[in-house]
């Protein structure tokens, strides 16, 4: 009897060994999740405000093509007044209206 009694304790004791190995893998492979988990996040919050300013940037840009697209516009339309012609006229032509005097500096 006494020799059943020991070997069930051997088996009880290597049982106990065993589960607390296990426990102790287990932990560290949840422990390496986290550690890993955490550094990924801290890498993917540094993506965000990387894009963040980036998309701030083209932003910016976007307003600033959308006002000198409209600029561009506006100078079209002025291109097919009369005050334009006259403009160009005067300007580049050197023409006047009939009895306007044209002063020029030097």
């Amino acid at each position: 009897m006494g020799y059943i009694t020991h070997r069930r304790q051997k088996v009880a004791y290597k049982k106990n060994k065993q589960n607390k190995l296990s426990i102790f893998l287990v932990s560290l492979t949840v422990s390496l999740i986290i550690v890993v988990t955490a550094v990924r996040g801290m890498d993917l919050k540094k993506k965000i405000a990387v894009l963040d300013e980036k998309e701030a940037s083209l932003k910016a840009q976007i307003e600033k093509e959308e006002a000198r697209a409209e600029e561009i516009e506006q100078y079209g339309i002025y291109t097919q007044t009369k005050a334009y012609y006259e403009e160009v006229a005067k300007d580049k032509l050197g023409l006047v209206y009939e009895g306007e005097i044209l002063f020029k500096k030097e």
